[in-house]
């Protein structure tokens, strides 16, 4: 086994933490307070390849293996949460359904643009009667001559405020359950019936805009259908496996972060004459957070190796995600602590970081979900 990153690959982390870390993380506050992502640093991101992360070079992306793309998920997570947040969810659950079913038709229309981040990608599944059970959504697709209508409501679905493209999941033939479930690729800016709800007011994750989109007798063409007619509820929540290990990746990066930020805090802040490092309590969490952030490291590795080799990952992308957000929510919360009266201000990057970890342990499936997926595995 060779645990060491190859050199490209540490290649891009690296330029990809200095973004984070350069130019997001000054732009931290003006994110907060606006709850928007400027252009300017859209603009970059599309520059450096980040919207592309997934997307086949032929159709302008980077091609990253999930390797790679874990890879630079982690070092995202070294910056703002929510900007991180809008990339992640467009290039991992917005773009692998398409790269993976979609037709050399469907590719060739959307994924350039998709690359170049002129079209930002949502996955839309989560409705009002169905999160946790997904299986159980209510919009409904019904073949007309050469279009589907689209009915139904989906909410919180992430990037839907600026999307350009959602893959949605909808009901084309209740009589078949869960088999019965076909995914389709809309554009929700220029499809008829096809609204976008108020924006999400959220604890953090600032920037990451988040809403609900309404179909109401929307027409999308036959040509949009992704994937086979009934392609069934478990092929549909495989798109959502790769975005599970991303999503351990980019909660490592934020633990390193908040380790990191907790080191030099602990170095430098003097109490009772000496540094609080000195202190055996703040010795131990800081240990603590190490363990985490390795443990963490080693399995989002492990599963992008599987998922690389084309291995069934559905069991240990649920652990990665289950462990990785689970310690990122202790590390969170250690750095508080570490930091003291400091980390609990406005103007702190851990108090951002404790409220923007939070919801890593809802989406995607939630942490009991991940529990119940990881049991119905080892006992089938």
């Amino acid at each position: 086994m060779d645990f060491q990153l190859p050199e490209d690959l540490r290649g891009v982390q690296a330029t990809i933490r200095e973004f984070m870390l350069g130019r997001v993380e000054a732009r931290a506050h003006d994110i907060e307070a606006t709850n928007r992502i400027p252009p300017e640093l859209m603009a970059e991101a599309a520059a450096l390849g980040l919207f592309g992360l997934s997307i086949p070079e032929e159709y302008g992306g980077v091609g990253l293996g999930m390797l790679g793309r874990c890879a630079a998920y982690e070092a995202l997570g070294h910056g703002h949460m929510g900007f991180g947040g809008v990339i992640s969810a467009h290039a991992s659950i917005g773009t692998s359904g398409l790269v993976k079913l979609g037709t050399d038709e469907q590719k060739a229309r959307f994924l350039p643009r998709m690359a170049a981040g002129e079209c930002i990608a949502g996955f839309a599944i989560t409705e009002p009667s169905s999160g946790s059970d997904a299986a159980n959504i209510r919009t409904k697709a019904e073949k007309r001559g050469d279009v589907y209508v689209l009915n139904g409501t989906k909410h919180y679905i992430s990037n839907a405020p600026i999307a350009g493209l959602l893959t949605v999941i909808a009901v084309t033939d209740a009589s078949r359950g869960t088999k019965g479930m076909s995914a389709f690729l809309v554009e929700p800016q220029g499809t008829p019936g096809v609204s976008i709800g108020k924006i999400d007011e959220k604890m953090g994750q600032k920037g990451a805009l988040s809403a609900e989109v309404i179909f109401d007798d929307a027409e999308v063409p036959a040509a949009n259908l992704l994937g086979p007619e009934h392609l069934g509820y478990r092929e549909a929540l495989g798109i959502l496996t790769s975005g599970r290990v991303g999503i351990a990746a980019r909660s490592t990066g934020a633990m390193q972060r908040l380790l990191d930020l907790s080191v030099a805090h602990a170095k430098t802040r003097e109490q009772f004459g000496q540094p609080i490092a000195a202190f055996q309590a703040v010795q131990f969490m800081l240990a603590e957070m190490e363990i985490a952030v390795q443990t963490s490291r080693v399995l989002w590795q492990k599963v992008a190796w599987m998922v690389d080799h084309g291995e069934d990952v559905r069991r240990m992308a649920s652990v990665a995600k289950y462990h990785a957000t689970e310690m990122l929510s202790q590390v969170a919360d250690k750095a508080v602590q570490v930091a003291g009266g400091m980390g609990y201000m406005k103007d702190s990057p851990v108090e951002r970081f404790y409220r923007d970890q939070r919801l890593l342990r809802i989406y995607e499936g939630t942490s009991e979900i991940q529990k119940v997926i990881i049991a119905g595995d080892l006992l089938r």
